[in-house]
C-alpha cells in the first residue's frame, strides 16, 4: 500500500534540495521523513477548496513539513483525526464563547491556520507558501504543533511527555518564559517570537515551535531552557544541523 502512495522519488529530491527547514537532514532521516510524509498523505484526506490546486509537489510539501515535528515522534501523534483543509487566503472563522460574566460571544476573525481539537487543521495556502523560508514563521509547523499538544487536551502548551522528560523542568522552562514574553509584550519590547505567541500558552508553545525548526540559534541564544525542553521532546537538535 505504502510503495502505491508513496510521494514520487524525483519530487521528494527536488523537495529536499529546496526546502531550507529541511536542510542539514543526513540520508537516514530524510529517508524517514519520506516514508512518514508518504503515510501521512496515505492516512490523511486533503481537501483543497475554492479552487485549491494540489500537484503531487505541492502536497509533498505541505506533508514534509506537517510531519517534521514528528519525525522521531511518529505518525501516531497525530492519530485521532483525519482532514486537512485548505483555503486559497485566509479564512474567516468563527467563534463563540462566555466570558467571566457568563455572556454569550460571537467574534469573527481571518485566520492563516487553525487546529480544532478532534477535528481538522485548517491552512491558508497562501501561508503555506510564506512558510517555505527560515523567518521564524511556519504555518504548518504552528497548526500541527496545536495538534501534538491537543493529544491530551485543550492546547494549553503542555504536550504529552514521555516518561523520561521531568514535567516540572517543562513546566518552570515554558512558564518563566512566557511570563518574561507576556511583560516584553505589555512594554512595547522588541521580542524574537511574535508577540501573537503572548496571547496564551498554547500559542507560545506553538510560534517557540515555529522558531525552534527555523531560527534554533536564536531560539537557543534567547530561551535556552525553552529549546532545551524541545530538543528533548522532539528528540531533534535543529540548531545543529542548520547551518
Amino acid at each position: 500500500m505504502l510503495r502505491r502512495a508513496a510521494i514520487n522519488t524525483a519530487v521528494w529530491d527536488e523537495l529536499m534540495t529546496g526546502l531550507p527547514v529541511c536542510a542539514g537532514l543526513d540520508a537516514d532521516e530524510r529517508a524517514r521523513l519520506h516514508r512518514t510524509a508518504s503515510l501521512f498523505l496515505h492516512d490523511k484526506r486533503l481537501e483543497p477548496l475554492a479552487g485549491v490546486v494540489l500537484d503531487e509537489s505541492r502536497r509533498a510539501a505541505l506533508a514534509a513539513l506537517a510531519c517534521l515535528p514528528v519525525l522521531n515522534l511518529g505518525l501516531a501523534a497525530y492519530r485521532g483525526w483525519r482532514t486537512v483543509l485548505i483555503y486559497p487566503e485566509e479564512f474567516l472563522a468563527r467563534h463563540a464563547y462566555t466570558d467571566d460574566a457568563g455572556l454569550a460571544h460571537e467574534e469573527v476573525a481571518p485566520l492563516a491556520g487553525e487546529a480544532w481539537d478532534g477535528g481538522p487543521v485548517v491552512l491558508s495556502w497562501e501561508d503555506v507558501e510564506r512558510s517555505l523560508e527560515l523567518d521564524g514563521y511556519n504555518v504548518v509547523i504552528h497548526e500541527f504543533c496545536h495538534k501534538l499538544d491537543m493529544s491530551n487536551g485543550e492546547a494549553n502548551g503542555l504536550p504529552p511527555l514521555p516518561a523520561e522528560m521531568p514535567l516540572a523542568a517543562w513546566t518552570q522552562a515554558f512558564t518563566e518564559a512566557y511570563d518574561r514574553m507576556c511583560a516584553d509584550v505589555e512594554a512595547g519590547r522588541e521580542t524574537l517570537l511574535d508577540p501573537y505567541a503572548a496571547e496564551a500558552p498554547g500559542e507560545f508553545f506553538a510560534v517557540a515551535c515555529e522558531s525552534f525548526f527555523e531560527r534554533p540559534r536564536a531560539l537557543r541564544a534567547a530561551m535556552p531552557a525553552v529549546y532545551d525542553q524541545l530538543r528533548q521532546y522532539f528528540r531533534q537538535d535543529p540548531g545543529r544541523r542548520l547551518a
